[in-house]
């Protein structure tokens, strides 16, 4: 019998804690994924130490054939899963058991709605595959040993899931992992061969390590009957045990795809899409990427863990091999396996190796095509654009190469649909522009209803013209970098002079023309009284219902970029804007013929309720609200 040693008594982490009374008490609508998760954890270890192994093959310490075991005991109520991988060390039992390493187990905790069904698919999601077990016990025994250290630095653990735990110091002949689950009175049912068996079958099928399960056969006489005290037990591998990837796609059911997929991302929910595909030639890789149904916690964590599973020949290297796809596609979950990277390859070496670039390359094309093949299904699109568009928004200033591709993905509102849902794409309003419209109008605002109801589109609404409404706060560097498409200029709305180009005849530029004429002692005077708070000022055409708008130099940052560079601790250079009145409306009217103050007065109301209007804020608040109670009294 094994002697204890060392033995210490730990509390968990606050946020474990929580999250174990949640999985004891709650988690009960998905409890065969415990399972699923110990045996992902096992082949992992597995992966790790046939990697490790590469450079010292002593780690197998003589037993090479890597292997998960699950056994059961219906009498004692347990379940042992085992492997012979890599194992832990005390050290790391303490860090991996008694705390989550991984950060947003406090978002996970706040996520959680007490709807049983939604709140158990996020259990993999955040990297608590190991915890899952208290969903089925109520009491768990670890025992591990590092491949490679000596028997007597084996490492028991043990927890019933009330807050603490113990750590003690083992003989263990044997490296690698041993799991124990005493599984509650209302779990019997896992303690049973057809149960794990089915289970093993349905989550981990594909695992590449085998996973094995004993089988009692029992010798009989020439009649049939069994011979009692002639039973032999074998191991018997209960999994297909080979990796999925590497199978031809035409052997493999979409189900098989959407079960690998759930092992990758531990995700419980089916993928959007997928691409299979091996290439041979100079680059010689095999890979399988997919769009998920719905967004990872971190998925604005630009520094988070991304990246697909890297395999050299199938040996495992690394579980977020980042370098082969553009932070902008960082959604994107999958494997690569490829023969072009040698096995020795550290993070550093890797970032340096050749290969990466192309294989790289490779993979972003194949992303893309794959959501361009996605986007002919509006319905699914449509649910891929609201969970990852503004992710693919980042793509045009990070990726230049593809920026016609990605153009053609974006998804925008719109003046033709005047919904806030971004479901229009460019090719759409290039195929509804007027004749003789020439151009792609845009607005950016801080909200949809602000780009809406903004002045800037009085008179495009009046002459029928689309212009797309910019809602996000990526919108205006997206289109800082996204100036054209395919061919068409894309001109924001609220920026320099606005050319419609054909769309107004003669006998409008000419009319335009005059009123400008006419209303020059206004505009200077108006200029006068403003002096230094605004660039210049003119009289507009732009304007139906509105009697002013501020318009910005055609290649100054727009008011909401600005805001967005302050918010994070930049100093803006001051940028005077451009004052344009509607000569149709009264109050521009009123203002020709006010004297004195009273002029002024009007005429910084005008300035400043444009800049309101544009969605920028007054240096001087209270002043404004001063004047315009005494215009309202006068």
């Amino acid at each position: 019998m094994t002697t204890a040693t060392h033995e210490e008594t730990l509390g968990f982490q606050t946020e474990v804690k929580q999250l174990l009374h949640l999985m004891i008490h709650s988690l009960y609508s998905n409890r065969e994924i415990f399972l699923r998760e110990l045996i992902s954890n096992a082949a992992d270890a597995c992966d790790k130490l046939r990697y490790q192994a590469l450079d010292n093959d002593a780690l197998y310490e003589g037993d090479s054939e890597l292997r998960i075991e699950i056994e059961h005991d219906a009498e004692a109520g347990t379940v042992t899963v085992r492997d012979n991988g890599i194992g832990m060390n005390r050290d790391e039992v303490i860090e991996n058991l008694g705390t989550i390493a991984r950060s947003g187990t406090a978002e996970f905790l706040k996520q959680l709605s007490g709807e049983q069904q939604k709140d158990a698919r996020l259990i993999g999601q955040f990297g608590v595959g190991f915890y899952s077990g208290f969903i089925v016990a109520d009491d768990i025994t670890v025992r591990t040993r590092k491949a490679g250290t000596e028997q007597g630095e084996g490492v028991e653990w043990h927890s019933k899931g009330e807050g603490e735990f113990t750590v003690a110091d083992i003989e263990r002949e044997t490296h690698g992992t041993e799991i124990v689950l005493h599984l509650k009175e209302d779990a019997g049912e896992f303690a049973d061969d057809f149960r794990l068996q089915s289970l093993v079958r349905k989550y981990s099928d594909h695992i590449e390590v085998p996973v094995r399960m004993p089988k009692v056969e029992t010798a009989r006489d020439e009649d049939g009957n069994e011979i009692e005290g002639s039973e032999t037990t074998t191991w018997e591998t209960v999994n297909e045990a080979t990796a999925l990837w590497v199978r031809p796609k035409s052997e493999l059911s979409d189900d098989e795809y959407k079960a690998f997929y759930k092992h990758v991302a531990h995700d419980f929910s089916d993928p959007l899409t997928w691409s299979h595909n091996k290439v041979e030639g100079k680059l010689e890789y095999t890979s399988l990427l997919y769009v998920p149904g719905r967004a990872p916690f971190d998925l604005y964590e630009r520094d988070g863990a991304r990246g697909v599973k890297l395999y050299v020949q199938r040996v495992f290297i690394m579980d977020d091999a980042e370098q082969f796809l553009p932070l902008y596609l960082r959604f994107i979950k999958g494997v690569l396996d490829t023969r072009d990277l040698s096995l020795n390859v550290s993070r550093e070496l890797l970032q340096q190796d050749p290969q990466v670039d192309k294989i790289k390359s490779a993979l972003t094309k194949r992303s893309l095509d794959m959501l361009k093949k996605l986007a002919k299904d509006p319905e699914a699109y449509q649910t891929f654009w609201n969970t990852f568009g503004s992710v693919l928004k980042e793509g045009p200033a990070e990726d230049h190469a593809n920026r016609e591709k990605i153009a053609g993905l974006l998804r925008f509102s719109s003046t033709h649909t005047d919904s806030a849902t971004q479901d229009q794409s460019l090719a759409d309003y290039v195929s509804r522009m007027k004749e003789g419209q020439e151009k792609v109008y845009y607005i950016v605002a801080d909200g949809f209803n602000a780009a809406k109801s903004s002045p800037h589109l009085e008179v495009f609404r009046k002459k029928g013209i689309e212009v797309l409404l910019l809602h996000d706060r990526i919108d205006e560097w997206l289109m800082s970098h996204l100036t054209e498409f395919e061919g068409t200029r894309l001109v924001d709305v609220a920026k320099g002079d606005l050319d419609l180009g054909e769309i107004e005849d003669e006998e409008e530029k000419k009319a335009q023309e005059e009123t400008a004429k006419a209303k020059e002692d206004l505009v200077k005077r108006v200029k006068e009284a403003l002096g230094d708070e605004v660039q210049e000022v003119k009289v507009t055409h732009r304007l139906t219902d509105s009697p002013a708008c501020v318009v910005l130099p055609e290649h100054e940052m727009g008011f909401q970029m600005r805001r967005i560079m302050e918010a994070a601790g930049q100093t803006m250079p001051e940028v005077k804007p451009i004052l344009e009145l509607n000569p149709e409306h009264a109050l521009v009217a009123r203002l020709e013929g006010v004297e004195g103050d009273g002029f002024e007065d009007l005429a910084r109301i005008l300035l400043d309720q444009a800049i309101i209007a544009e969605g920028g804020h007054l240096d001087d608040p209270a002043a404004y609200v001063k004047r315009l109670n005494a215009l309202l009294g006068a």
